[in-house]
C-alpha cells in the first residue's frame, strides 16, 4: 500500500529497509522537499523496481538509474562507409574516398538537435570529393548540396530549423561547405552572354575548371563548338588548282535544353588545341589544316589542295586540279575520320582534257554545311558554304571551303572564312580568314598557294 505523506521528522535514522517497501509505491508526491536522504533507509539504497520512475533516457536511449551509458560527442560512430549512403541522425561516418567519390545523403526528416559527423577516413576528400545531399533540406541557409573536397576534412552538422536547415557546429580542413551551384573556370578570353560565360580560344591553351555546378540550376556540363584549320589552296601548271577543304567542324550547340550543356567537364585542366591552317606552298604541294581539340572532341584539319592532283581528304576535303592533258579528278572525302554528327563534306571534281585551256577548272573545297561545287567547262567550282553558330551569343558562319582556280572567271569560297579562286594567269588564291578554319582558294600560279585559315575552339556554360 502507498505509504501515507510524512512530516520531516517522521522516520528515525535507519528506520525503513527496501524490503519493506512494495514494488512502485514510492513517489514524489509522497514527501516533503528535502525529506528523504539516503541516511533514513536501513540499508541506504533503493531498489528500481520500488520507483514509479525508474529510468531515464539520453539520445534516444533509455538508462535505468544507477546504469551507465557512453556519450561521445552526440553521436555513435560506424563503420567506414565505401559506397553513397543515407545517413541517419545521432551517427557519426569515416567516408574512405580512395576508389570514388561519394554522396552523403542526409535523412528526408530532421528535428532540431539532430547531430551527424563527417570524417575523411583516408585523406583523400581533394581527390575523390565527398558530396552532402541536402534531400530537401537548406544546407547552411542555401538549398544547394554541400562539398567537401580538402583532405583530412571533418565536419558535425547539426539541425536547426526550416529556414537553415543542417548547420555546422565544427569543422576541420573544410574550405567551403556550400556546393557550388555554377561552374567555375578560367582561360582563353572569356565574355559572358546573359547568363552564360563564353571562353574563346584562338590559339592554344588551357581551360582550367576549379569548381563544377550541382543540382538543376547549375549543371555540370558545358557546350563547345571545336573547329580544325583550313587546307590550303592548290596551284596550278596548267591554270586549274582545286580549292582547300575547311576545317571539320564540331559542335554541342545549341544543346537539347540550350540551357544545361551537353558536354560533362570535372575540376580539372583540359589541354585546348586550336588547329593552324594548312600553310601556302612554294611548290603547291597539298598542305592540310592541323586538328583541333578539346577533351575528347577532335576535329580533322581540312584537305590541302595540291598540284593538278586529285582532291585530299580531311574535316572537309579539297576540291580536284584540273589540267589540260588529263580528264576529270575526283574531289577529296570529308568528314575522315569519320564522326557522328559528320564534321564536314567532300571537295568538288575538276574539269580536265577540254579546250582552250581557259575551259580547264578546279573544283572548290568541301565546307562544314555543303560540299564543294564541280567544276564545269569553262567554270571553276565554289567553295562550300559553312556552317553558322551563335554559341557567342550572335550568329557567325564558320568553316567554309576554298574557291578553285581556272576557268574563265573566279571563283569564291564558302560563306565561312573560305578564300576565293584566282583565274589570272599566275595568280594565287585568297588566303582562308584566320579562326574560320576556312580553307584556302586555288588559283594559276604553278609556283605558290593560297594558306588555309586558323581554326577555332569555343566553350560556353551557365555561370549564374
Amino acid at each position: 500500500m502507498a505509504l501515507t505523506k510524512l512530516p520531516k521528522a517522521g522516520l528515525g535514522t535507519g528506520s525503513v529497509s527496501s524490503d519493506q517497501i512494495e514494488d512502485g509505491t514510492i513517489q514524489n508526491q509522497e514527501f516533503e522537499d528535502d525529506t528523504l536522504t539516503s541516511a533514513k533507509l536501513a540499508d541506504s539504497t533503493i531498489a528500481n523496481a520500488k520507483l514509479s520512475n525508474s529510468s531515464f533516457t539520453i539520445n534516444g536511449t533509455s538508462v535505468n538509474l544507477g546504469g551507465s551509458i557512453t556519450a561521445n560527442a552526440n553521436v555513435e560512430w560506424q563503420s567506414v562507409v565505401t559506397s553513397n549512403t543515407t545517413m541517419v541522425a545521432g551517427r557519426g561516418y569515416f567516408v574512405n574516398t580512395t576508389s570514388g567519390a561519394i554522396t552523403m545523403t542526409l535523412p528526408s526528416s530532421a528535428t532540431l538537435g539532430d547531430t551527424i559527423s563527417i570524417k575523411d577516413y583516408a585523406g583523400t576528400f581533394a581527390t575523390n570529393n565527398l558530396i552532402i545531399g541536402r534531400n530537401s533540406h537548406n544546407i547552411q541557409g542555401v538549398a544547394n548540396d554541400s562539398l567537401l573536397q580538402t583532405n583530412r576534412a571533418s565536419v558535425v552538422l547539426v539541425y536547426a530549423d526550416a529556414t537553415k536547415g543542417w548547420l555546422s557546429t565544427d569543422e576541420h580542413n573544410v574550405a567551403d561547405l556550400q556546393l557550388s551551384a555554377f561552374i567555375t573556370a578560367t582561360g582563353g578570353t572569356e565574355t559572358t552572354t546573359g547568363d552564360f560565360k563564353i571562353h574563346s580560344f584562338t590559339s592554344s591553351g588551357c581551360f582550367s575548371v576549379s569548381t563544377i555546378g550541382a543540382g538543376a540550376g547549375g549543371p555540370s556540363n558545358v557546350d563547345y563548338l571545336v573547329v580544325a584549320g583550313g587546307g590550303n589552296g592548290g596551284g596550278s601548271l596548267a591554270r586549274a588548282a582545286g580549292g582547300g577543304g575547311a576545317g571539320g567542324y564540331r559542335t554541342s550547340f545549341p544543346s537539347p535544353s540550350c540551357n544545361a550543356g551537353a558536354f560533362p567537364v570535372s575540376v580539372q585542366t583540359y589541354p585546348i588545341t586550336v588547329g593552324a591552317g594548312g600553310a601556302s606552298s612554294p611548290t603547291a604541294s597539298p598542305n592540310p589544316g592541323s586538328d583541333s581539340i578539346f577533351s575528347t572532341i577532335t576535329s580533322a584539319g581540312g584537305g590541302g589542295a595540291g598540284n593538278e592532283s586529285v582532291g585530299t581528304n580531311g574535316g572537309s576535303g579539297s576540291g580536284a586540279g584540273g589540267s589540260f592533258g588529263s580528264g576529270d579528278r575526283t574531289g577529296g572525302s570529308g568528314n575522315t575520320p569519320p564522326v557522328s554528327p559528320s564534321q564536314g563534306n567532300n571537295g568538288g571534281n575538276s574539269r580536265g582534257g577540254v579546250t582552250p585551256y581557259c575551259n580547264v577548272a578546279g573544283g572548290g573545297g568541301g565546307g562544314a554545311g555543303t560540299s564543294g561545287s564541280n567544276a564545269t567547262s569553262g567554270s571553276s567550282g565554289a567553295g562550300g558554304s559553312g556552317s553558322s553558330n551563335s554559341i557567342t551569343g550572335s550568329s557567325v558562319t564558320y568553316a567554309g571551303g576554298g574557291g578553285a582556280g581556272g576557268g574563265n572567271s573566279s571563283s569564291t569560297g564558302g560563306s565561312g572564312g573560305g578564300g576565293n579562286g584566282n583565274d589570272t594567269n599566275s595568280g594565287v588564291g585568297t588566303a582562308g580568314t584566320a579562326n574560320t578554319g576556312g580553307g584556302g582558294g586555288g588559283g594559276k600560279n604553278p609556283g605558290a598557294s593560297a594558306s588555309g585559315g586558323s581554326g577555332i575552339v569555343i566553350i560556353r556554360y551557365k555561370y549564374q
